[in-house]
């Protein structure tokens, strides 16, 4: 039986535009209000290379499968969402009249998941998806944005380490430029529905941040969003991977430099040159001269090439240092690898009879 559509719905909040800038301290203490619900992000980004192999959404039959496929990473991902269970053709059932996209499915997900713990704010940490972010405006006209700007080189040092991430500077550093251009683009465009914070601004005073989130998001600051140790889903999480143990502490003011021992001074002057302006623009003061030259595509390939060979080492070692870690990185990467090959397997046998005399 068809649902009635629901009048009010929980606020969407997205969100962005890069990961490893300090998402998950800000996501965890927000937590803490029952007003307030942002379960482990799918990262739909991951998913979106698949999206144009479904071929027509108005088909039903499509879009059911799409439903399904989507709820099936939701299932796979490393971080369970707690208390809710979704059934495909329930959600096909509620969406089939509406715009089909896959952010309608990853959103309808999301607020039932915020409905259920009788949340008013519903945020999705994929802050990748800012590149969608013209689609879900036109999805979801109160849609918020939440624009969590790092020091690029801080942010370019953790994201080295993290296996989410190129092991490149020179490729993060572009990355990190790509994202914050978009994010930039969107605050000064439509300034009413986006709200910068500064993770360093942050560090050094989490309650301010704190409370100019609540107030743009409409809901009430509680003391308890300070006291991190408190939580049991930011305890819970710092077990899971090595990429999360700091997130039950207090940040530390003072690693915001760290990353002046985690770089070479070759390698600051890189991401101080490619991010430049965007430095000047949110007060980040340079270090180097910022003068070198920009990499060439050769240069760029090769840093791709050794990035991957990186890559497959990180893998390697995570499977030996971190056996449950691994596993569950591998659960999502693998359930996506599935997906691929049916929808490539579906699309080979349509062009084999199209192809039949």
């Amino acid at each position: 039986m068809k649902q009635p559509r629901r009048t009010s719905r929980p606020l969407p909040l997205l969100m962005i535009p890069l990961r490893r800038c300090g998402s998950h301290a800000l996501r965890l203490r927000l937590n803490a209000s029952p007003s307030f619900h942002s379960p482990y992000p799918l990262h739909i980004v991951d998913f979106m290379p698949l999206v144009p192999m479904y071929g027509d959404l108005s088909d039903d039959s499509t879009y059911r499968q799409m439903v399904e496929d989507v709820v099936g990473l939701q299932q796979a991902s490393m971080v369970k969402w707690p208390g809710v269970e979704f059934h495909a053709d329930e959600i096909f059932n509620a969406l089939q009249d509406e715009p089909r996209s896959v952010h309608r499915i990853v959103w309808e997900l999301l607020q039932r998941s915020a409905e259920a713990h009788g949340a008013s704010v519903a945020m999705d940490k994929s802050l990748d998806s800012v590149q969608y972010a013209h689609e879900l405006m036109d999805l979801f006209p109160d849609m918020r944005f939440l624009n969590v700007v790092r020091d690029p080189r801080a942010q370019v040092a953790s994201m080295n380490r993290a296996i989410i991430h190129d092991f490149d500077t020179t490729l993060n550093a572009q990355a990190w430029v790509k994202a914050h251009t978009a994010g930039r683009a969107l605050a000064l465009h439509y300034p009413e529905r986006v709200l910068t914070v500064r993770y360093e601004d942050f560090l050094s005073d989490q309650e301010h941040t704190l409370r100019r989130i609540c107030h743009f998001i409409g809901i009430e600051f509680l003391p308890q969003m300070l006291d991190i140790a408190a939580s049991q889903e930011a305890q819970e999480l710092s077990r899971m991977s090595a990429l999360w143990e700091s997130n039950c502490f207090a940040p530390l003011p003072a690693n915001k430099d760290k990353f002046k021992t985690q770089l070479q001074l070759h390698e600051i002057e890189a991401i101080e040159s490619l991010a430049w302006e965007h430095m000047q623009y949110y007060g980040y003061e340079c270090m180097t001269e910022a003068q070198a030259p920009h990499p060439t595509p050769a240069e760029l390939a090769q840093c791709q090439q050794e990035s991957e060979r990186r890559r497959g080492e990180a893998w390697e070692q995570l499977l030996r240092s971190a056996p449950g870690d691994y596993a569950a990185r591998r659960v999502r990467a693998d359930y996506l690898a599935r997906v691929r090959q049916r929808l490539q397997s579906a699309i080979a046998l349509e062009a084999g009879a199209a192809a039949m005399p």
